[in-house]
């Protein structure tokens, strides 16, 4: 903090007061009161210092005067404290000419700017017509600084005038010779750049036409490269269709005979299988009748119509099922998801299929009829990885197949009579495969039979 003013910076206030500059103090002298102020700085503490000055303490005198030039001469200006503190320094460093400015002669060979700066600090009696006299000194010697080298300065041009006039005079024939040869020069150059321009056109025109013929050729070459491309790709593409169209051909006659042979077995085999149960079931009697065979009566064991109507069984007993089953060559195909989204639908779907299959496994190695059971493939997250049981064929549709599809296909593929149980609830699904030949069933039919197989 700044100590209160004593009482005689009160007095260099009063005497402030009574003396005061009427005009800017002149820029010499700013400049030494400048210099004076950073050069005392060093030897104040920094409880001595104004607060806006105590941010430059550790600046070198150079830097000071510098970056904090108006600050001290501000402070100077209007903190009585600060500029006591400054004087008392001035007067150990300069003690001859503080001494002769307080006593009232300040001494005539001294430069008049330190003179004026070191009473602008001090405040002697009359040190503001010092500091006025000074800047009139300053300026009369700026002003007869600048005539001595305006003086000098016309003397070198004047000197410089009379140079150049006395070379005007020796060179002129020299240049106007030089002249007279640079001018022909320039016409013999306009004259070839004239000629060179005109080669310069005629080569661009022939290089324009020599370029539109090689375009043309180019554009030529282009198309035909293209057509023939094209060519090549469409023979290429044709050989390709006749190739896959032959080698379709190839195998759809393997396929179809293959298939053929294999729908022809199976239906011969179920038509012996149904002759020979329907033999069973009717108990036939040989070839070779005797004559009392043609006797009518009642054989042991033998159905009457009384007893075949009573063995008509409703659509949801199980043993529907099981004598669908018992006939010859039977297949029984499943709508897997249907079926355990009707009997087991909060289970996840692994489990659920596993469920199923368990127990198709077991029906088939009581009934041994033949057993497919279709998933839809598009309710898989990726591939599943399902070790089929034995006696059970495990399906699932292609991506953009449904399984209700892919069941349809499954019954088409079927020969003409043999027996195909259908199970699904769907009833898009039953009508469709009943269309098609086989018997459907619903999904509650199934897993009424399968619990009792479990």
């Amino acid at each position: 903090m700044v100590e209160p003013a004593s009482g005689a910076g009160a007095a260099d206030a009063a005497d402030d007061a009574a003396e005061a500059l009427d005009r800017p103090l002149p820029e010499g002298v700013r400049r030494r009161v400048v210099a004076l102020v950073s050069d005392a700085f060093g030897a104040l503490t920094v409880a001595d210092l104004p607060a806006q000055l105590r941010q430059y303490a550790r600046f070198t005198p150079t830097r000071r005067a510098k970056f904090a030039g108006n600050a001290m001469a501000a402070a100077v200006e209007t903190d009585p404290v600060f500029r006591s503190r400054v004087a008392e320094k001035l007067r150990e460093a300069q003690s001859d000419l503080a001494g002769a400015l307080e006593s009232g002669a300040p001494p005539a060979a001294a430069d008049p700017l330190d003179v004026a700066a070191a009473a602008f600090v001090l405040r002697p009696a009359g040190w503001v017509k010092l500091v006025a006299a000074a800047g009139e000194e300053a300026q009369r010697a700026d002003a007869e600084r600048v005539g001595e080298e305006s003086r000098r300065e016309l003397e070198r041009l004047r000197e410089e005038l009379e140079h150049v006039r006395e070379l005007q005079r020796t060179g002129g024939e020299q240049v106007r010779a030089e002249l007279e040869a640079a001018r022909k020069e320039a016409e013999s150059l306009q004259r070839r750049l004239r000629s060179a321009l005109s080669d310069v056109k005629r080569g661009e025109a022939a290089l324009r036409k020599v370029t539109a013929e090689i375009d043309g050729i180019r554009g030529e070459a282009a198309t035909r490269v293209a057509a023939a491309e094209s060519e090549s790709r469409r023979l290429k593409s044709r050989l390709s269709e006749v190739e896959t169209a032959l080698e379709t051909s190839r195998r759809a006659t393997r396929e179809g005979r293959s298939i053929e042979d294999m729908r022809l077995r199976l239906l011969l085999d179920t038509v012996l299988d149904a002759a020979q149960g329907l033999r069973r079931e009717l108990a036939l009697p040989p070839v070779n009748t005797r004559p009392a065979d043609t006797v009518d009566a009642v054989e042991p064991g033998r159905m009457t119509p009384k007893d075949i109507a009573a063995r008509a069984l409703s659509e949801t007993d199980p043993a529907l099922l099981d004598q669908l089953l018992a006939l010859p060559q039977a297949h029984l195909v499943v709508d897997g998801y249907n079926v355990t989204k009707t009997g087991y639908p909060t289970m996840p779907l692994e489990k659920q299929r596993l469920r199923l299959l368990g127990g198709l496994s077991m029906l088939a190695a009581q009934t041994g009829a033949e057993m497919t059971c279709v998933f839809d493939g598009a309710e898989l997250a990726a591939p599943v990885l399902l070790a089929p049981p034995r006696g059970v064929r495990v399906l699932f549709s292609k991506a953009g197949v449904t399984a209700d599809e892919l069941i349809r296909q499954l019954v088409r593929a079927e020969p003409p009579g043999r027996p195909v149980v259908v199970v699904s609830t769907d009833r898009e699904v039953a009508d469709g495969v009943a269309k098609a030949g086989a018997r459907p069933v619903t999904s509650a039919l199934l897993l009424k039979r399968l619990s009792r197989v479990s």
